[in-house]
């Protein structure tokens, strides 16, 4: 398989430096100071807390569909401020092929809040 500029290879190491695990939304609401359409979401890791996320989840899930749910997030990027929200953790999705659209990434099986995924 080769590359295009568009996909640049990274070395396996940058990989392995996220911290990527398994979180529960504990609070979902609409984020109307948002530049495009998102939520503001609460999230349990287990043992490394509580961390707050803003996520364009909008297209596919009502808050009610979110609370409860695990999903799988990026914990070690540096905070983003978004609008009057601190993003502290990157909750990870997929693009809808041809849309906008995020499908949420969720872990399936026995998981628990701050299961680390490798």
């Amino acid at each position: 398989m080769t590359t295009t500029p568009e996909q640049p290879t990274v070395a396996a190491g940058q990989f392995f430096d996220l911290d990527i695990r398994v979180g529960r939304v504990l609070e979902c609401e609409t984020f109307p100071g948002a530049r495009q359409p998102a939520y503001r979401m609460l999230l349990d890791f287990g043992e490394l807390g509580e961390r707050r996320s803003s996520a364009r989840l909008t297209d596919n899930y009502t808050p009610e569909q979110l609370i409860g749910t695990l999903v799988v997030a990026v914990v070690n990027l540096p905070p983003r401020q978004i609008g009057p929200v601190r993003s502290e953790v990157l909750v990870l999705g997929a693009y809808q092929h041809g849309t906008h659209a995020v499908a949420v990434l969720r872990p399936d099986g026995a998981c628990q809040p701050g299961d680390r995924i490798g």
